[in-house]
């Protein structure tokens, strides 16, 4: 398997810009399903997930095309509504394509999901939300299938809100009939840039980025171009690793209005952040403060960037508390940060105390997931000496050209691949 190795102490100094959101892009391309014809997806990112969720559709059937960073996807070739578990066991985004199977094609079988081993995430409200729409559910061998001559619409009321979740159900109702509505839903940005992709393609969607959306059916959708955002968890661990490293940092192509939680709790370690229509400059400080963190959904801190903000508070002037309420088994990273000299305790599964030490040492280190893995590269960043990251696969399953982007602003980084 391929390696990160680090040679820590630089400053990180220059431009950097932002990629297309992973968390965008996936379910775009799932929408696709909906739609008879040929449908345009430009500021994909390269990365393993959506290369995994392209296979995945080619394996139903739809003709795609990925070209540097645009997708062209023909959805009127799909001719199979089975999604097998060796292509869906890599990540659990792969649910996506439950809703739109069954709502254009009345029937799916769908594996259950795969992913990074960051706690439960069940996809018991999707199953939910679709039985709600008239679908009826059965789960075998392993195998979500779902039926239905003809969805209908419905009030249905997430427990928790769920990103996948409302998405999954907001493409199912599009070609429902009658009205829908998604009370307790999520409000990230991705759920916006979601609506209105699947408006531009004939969607009739209201109320999207707010708790409750409201989706009238319509009897199809069109092909249509669509543009994915940019990604606000790469925005962000850019930002930390500049004011981690002391350094001075332009992050360009971003959208600053989907990070400001990001933008105050980094304002509050003393860090300057100076924000423009799309782009931010982080300028680091000698003395990083130490800050307590507590995750949220959207609009609060979000879970993706609590990894790399740990990775911030090991080298903070005090101690801090991190709350962890989205997901029970995030905290993996720790023990690794451990290994280079960070002083972490966890308490509860779900709080973790971060004491504030001078300095990290470089280490030999593994990657537990995505987010972690980008919390390891920004410790090596700061540590001294050599830190080598296995498991980098996951990097690679939501970071577009992580190394050479860092090494672009100063990082001394390199991947070492496993021949």
């Amino acid at each position: 398997m391929d390696k990160i190795e680090i040679q820590g102490g630089n400053k990180l100094e220059g431009e950097v810009l932002i990629s297309g959101a992973k968390n965008a892009a996936l379910p775009f391309i799932a929408s696709t399903i909906l739609v008879d014809g040929k449908t345009s997806i430009t500021n994909v990112p390269i990365l393993m997930d959506v290369k995994s969720i392209l296979l995945l559709l080619q394996n139903l059937g739809a003709k795609c095309e990925l070209t540097n960073n645009h997708v062209m996807i023909d959805g009127s070739t799909i001719n199979n509504t089975q999604a097998d578990y060796d292509l869906v066991r890599k990540m659990r985004a792969s649910i996506l394509v439950l809703g739109p199977l069954v709502s254009r094609f009345g029937h799916a079988r769908v594996s259950l999901p795969g992913g990074c081993a960051i706690g439960a995430r069940p996809v018991d409200m999707h199953l939910k939300a679709l039985r709600a729409l008239g679908a009826t559910i059965k789960i075998e061998h392993g195998y979500i299938e779902a039926k239905a001559e003809q969805l209908i619409g419905s009030e249905i009321y997430f427990d928790t809100p769920t990103v996948t979740g409302t998405e999954n159900i907001m493409m199912a109702a599009t070609l429902a009939e009658g009205r829908t509505v998604l009370r307790n839903a999520a409000r990230e940005p991705e759920i916006l840039a979601l609506a209105e992709a699947l408006n531009t393609m004939g969607a009739d969607i209201h109320g999207a980025g707010t708790a409750i959306i409201h989706i009238n059916g319509v009897k199809s959708l069109r092909p249509a171009e669509i543009y994915v955002i940019p990604d606000r968890i790469e925005a962000g661990t850019y930002m930390v690793a500049a004011a981690a490293t002391r350094g001075d940092v332009v992050i360009k192509g971003c959208n600053p209005e989907h990070i400001g939680g990001i933008i105050s709790k980094l304002r509050e370690t003393g860090t300057i952040v100076d924000v423009s229509d799309n782009s931010i400059r982080v300028k680091g400080v000698e003395k990083i403060k130490s800050v307590d963190i507590k995750t949220l959904p959207y609009p609060g801190f979000p879970t993706d960037m609590q990894a790399q903000f740990m990775a911030l508070m090991t080298i903070a002037d005090n101690s801090s508390m991190i709350h962890e309420t989205i997901f029970e088994n995030r905290f993996s990273h720790a023990n690794e940060l451990l290994r280079m000299g960070a002083d972490i305790s966890i308490s509860d599964g779900n709080y973790a105390r971060v004491r504030g030490v001078k300095k990290l040492q470089g280490a030999q280190v593994m990657a537990s997931d995505l987010r972690a893995s980008a919390s390891l590269i920004i410790a090596g960043l700061i540590a001294q000496g050599t830190t080598s990251i296995s498991r980098v696969y996951h990097m690679d399953r939501g970071y577009d050209s992580i190394e050479k982007k860092f090494s672009q602003i100063g990082a001394n980084i390199r991947r070492i691949r496993d021949n």
